[in-house]
């Protein structure tokens, strides 16, 4: 009786202990979002669209930010993003939309944040 207790125990522990979330990351991120992308003090309305892995973008201001389009995946409080578009060299090119950023989501609230300080506040329309 107490061994199949233990094992009956072990096998809850086992189980509560998997987490799927970092493997299959939720998807109400999903969908339109409008507001503004800030940079050392200057501001730009953009439009990011996500959509099941992909994301397309566009900025009020040519190439501030750079956006296009691409692939995205997100686990924990961090989202990546691989752009797709080829660009130009007249530019910053820390501007295209690349790499992790730190993300939040409250209710229709998306805010992107990077380490350099760049951020994007969101609302999903």
């Amino acid at each position: 009786m107490k061994l199949k207790l233990l094992f009956l125990i072990g096998l809850l522990l086992v189980i509560l202990s998997c987490n799927t979330n970092d493997e299959n990351p939720k998807t109400e991120i999903n969908g339109k979002y409008i507001g503004i992308f800030e940079r050392n003090g200057k501001n730009s309305n953009v439009e990011l669209t996500f959509n099941d892995g992909n994301w397309t973008g566009e900025s009020e201001i040519v190439k501030f930010p750079a956006l296009c389009n691409g692939r995205y995946s997100y686990t924990a409080n961090i989202i990546t993003f691989e752009n797709a578009c080829p660009w130009t060299a007249e530019f910053d090119w820390s501007l295209i939309l690349g790499g992790e950023w730190n993300y939040s989501f409250n209710g229709n609230l998306l805010i992107l944040a990077k380490k350099n300080g760049d951020k994007y506040t969101l609302t999903k329309q």
